[in-house]
């Protein structure tokens, strides 16, 4: 199930979500990007093991990871690292920020920012512009570290918006839950576009990463994908929103409402 948008008006244009997708733009093409073409994207390499967050560089403080030359990741004290390689790397705790605005792809960025615009910008409407931003990198920053409790000594780079908009989804379920989505459904060779409820379509959103989790262990790389720091996201977006939201849409349910005469 792909959401392609929902049925609650904002009251105020949501800027710090247009601000992030933004950021999330131009890190990719301006800083991650050799080249892109039909086939996707070709990505610096050296910077997405440099920037990105790193399981083992936080489990491992004072330590550092870096391509090694032969495709494949090595870890040592960031002063022998920094001697080997010629450069000065930034500090772990910055790599967890920077890794919430960069991404492994065309398609990944894509789809995060499309979740993040059809469902982030009501959550920005429930509260203050910088109490969003604040609840969003919360919300990666816990993300990140569910994944890195996962699988502790990882030296794969973790990097993406996803585990910060998983946050925004556990917000937006809770608050919103029988807001209506149009959502784009394929079933094998059958597509068609329903209108569901948010609940179900977050919902079966939720499952599928705790499904897929299951189906992954500690030390594989799982597809490339972080599931655990989805599963993270969600719960912190879904248990920390009332804490945050303070001008929530209360009559969201109108647009969809049979009139009564």
């Amino acid at each position: 199930m792909l959401p392609i948008k929902d049925d609650i008006p904002t009251r105020r244009f949501p800027i710090v979500t247009v601000v992030i997708i933004a950021i999330n733009l131009v890190v990719f093409f301006g800083f991650q990007v050799n080249s892109v073409s039909l086939d996707g994207a070709d990505l610096k390499q050296d910077v997405v093991v440099e920037y990105a967050a790193i399981p083992y560089e936080i489990t491992h403080p004072g330590d550092q990871c870096a391509n090694t030359g032969n495709g494949e990741i090595g870890c040592a004290s960031a002063s022998r690292v920094e001697d080997a390689t010629g450069e000065s790397f930034p500090p772990t705790i910055l790599t967890i920020f920077f890794a919430m605005f960069m991404h492994g792809g065309l398609l990944h960025l894509g789809g995060n920012m499309l979740f993040l615009w059809i469902f982030g910008n009501n959550i920005e409407d429930s509260m203050n512009r910088a109490v969003f931003v604040a609840f969003y990198l919360l919300g990666g920053v816990i993300a990140m570290l569910a994944q890195t409790a996962f699988d502790p000594d990882s030296a794969v780079p973790t990097l993406g918006a996803s585990g910060a908009i998983a946050a925004v989804l556990g917000a937006y379920a809770l608050l919103y839950p029988r807001a209506r989505v149009l959502t784009l459904v394929i079933i094998i060779f059958f597509v068609t576009i329903l209108r569901l409820p948010a609940l179900l379509v977050l919902g079966v959103w939720f499952l599928l990463q705790l499904l897929d989790l299951s189906a992954t262990q500690p030390g594989s790389e799982g597809g490339g994908v972080a599931y655990l720091a989805h599963i993270g996201g969600f719960l912190f977006g879904l248990a920390a929103i009332k804490l945050f939201a303070t001008n929530v849409h209360e009559d969201y349910e109108r647009a969809h409402r049979l009139p009564v005469y």
